[in-house]
């Protein structure tokens, strides 16, 4: 993959529609998982301005 070209991601419709099927709860369990995660690979420089923005 070349640097230009944009990371896509596909699911399928039956992917999709199991996910749907997923309770809210265990939803937002694996949406912290992915946040923090997220937050501890971030560089230092992103996590000022990220801050900066939620204050």
């Amino acid at each position: 993959m070349k640097a230009d070209q944009p990371l896509l991601y596909y699911k399928t419709k039956e992917q999709i529609e199991e996910y749907r099927k997923k309770p809210a709860l265990e939803k937002l369990v694996w949406l912290e998982a992915q946040m923090e995660f997220f937050y501890k690979a971030m560089p230092e420089k992103a996590k000022r301005i990220r801050e900066r923005l939620l204050s």
